[in-house]
């Protein structure tokens, strides 16, 4: 007879990264509070965040010493790493990117330690064909990326997939997977209070061009020319230096448009206040392969937090938002700003929606995440 979850032996826990903050909200707010509420101790280690206390005696953060994102000390941070795993002594290690599975197969080979990789990106597909690596080394780094993978697969317990997509895009994960994906959390009492006097505009999460933020800012002008009271909040981190300038250079002069993070991290609790006062999130993927079979995280977030969504028309997401109207769709690239200002001050928005939604919630994937940690 299988163990009911409330019956969880206590464990300590790990959960590494190398880029992400140790106050992540898929890591932090979402895995650790769930395990937290289980009676696990979590330690969360990652990149130092403007938060200093987890709130909660269970979960402890391990930050590292911040570094560049091509810096020696990014290089020598799986080390770093493993020393603090080391201390730790954890009976579960759950580590989210490819960076780390050679010290996750080393404690597991030295220490007995069941190892988890949370599987948030298909790298091979996403170093292949965006522009992060000069072309020509592109298929090198894709190909040792999946080589580790495969030959290290064998030796891990299990694998989350962030993804739905990634069922029929990954093989190397065999049948020993769970998909959770990354479905909002909502803090107790959240709710959106828009100003009425202007008509905000965001941008949220990673800052690139291959996530659209040339296009937000695009929009936003060609919408403020039409309408003054039109604002945009482009909130978020951009990893690449000479993206952030270009960012600089493109809202230069244009006081409508503001940048808040940038260079640096930005707390999840900063971007659900930007959702709670905004009127639209916009949503601009240019469509590419590499996001075909994906769904954008602030999706979920934006859905969930009842945010009207200006969204690139692609039509999973556009299917997915049709469910609960809420969305206006168009083509970043070619688009009647006139037609887009109608939509936005006439169409009613989440009509179709019910009162609690848990299935665009963390609620609806906390309890096979609970229970895919405790099969593996």
């Amino acid at each position: 007879m299988r163990i009911g979850l409330q019956e969880m032996k206590k464990r300590r826990i790990v959960i590494a990264s190398v880029l992400k903050p140790v106050d992540d909200t898929r890591a932090f707010e979402k895995m650790a509070a769930s395990l937290a509420n289980k009676n696990q101790e979590v330690f969360l280690i990652g990149q130092p965040s403007q938060n200093q206390e987890t709130n909660n005696d269970s979960i402890h953060f391990l930050p590292l010493k911040k570094f560049g994102r091509l810096s020696l000390e990014r290089w020598l941070a799986p080390i770093k790493i493993a020393q603090k795993i080391h201390k730790v002594k954890p009976e579960i290690l759950v580590v989210n990117t490819h960076e780390l599975l050679i010290v996750a197969v080393l404690n597991r080979i030295l220490f007995g330690t069941r190892i988890i990789y949370d599987v948030q990106e298909n790298y091979w597909r996403n170093i292949l064909l965006t522009n992060a690596f000069p072309s020509l080394l592109r298929p090198l780094i894709a190909a040792w990326v999946r080589l580790k993978e495969k030959v290290t697969s064998p030796l891990f317990q299990g694998y989350l997939l962030a993804e739905k997509g990634y069922e029929k895009e990954i093989g190397f994960v065999g049948n020993k997977y769970s998909v959770i994906e990354n479905k909002v959390r909502l803090p107790i009492g959240f709710s959106r209070q828009p100003n009425s006097e202007k008509v905000k505009l965001i941008f949220t999460g990673t800052l690139s061009e291959s996530t659209g933020v040339f296009k937000a800012i695009d929009l936003a002008k060609k919408l403020h020319e039409l309408e003054p009271k039109i604002e945009l909040l482009i909130i978020g981190h951009c990893a690449k230096q000479n993206a952030l300038f270009d960012i600089q250079k493109a809202i230069k002069n244009h006081l409508f448009i503001s940048l808040k993070g940038g260079d640096e991290l930005v707390p999840h609790a900063q971007i659900l206040e930007a959702i709670s006062t905004a009127n639209f999130g916009i949503i601009s993927y240019p469509i590419s392969p590499h996001i075909e079979n994906s769904t954008p995280t602030k999706l979920y977030e934006y859905l969930g937090c009842r945010l009207p969504i200006l969204l690139q028309n692609h039509v999973p997401w556009k299917q997915l938002c049709e469910r609960y109207d809420g969305a206006i769709s168009l083509d970043f690239s070619v688009f009647d700003g006139k037609e887009i200002l109608q939509s936005m001050t006439t169409k009613t928005f989440y009509s179709k929606i019910q009162a609690d939604a848990t299935e665009l919630t963390w609620a609806s994937e906390e309890v096979r995440f609970l229970e895919a940690i405790q099969k593996f």
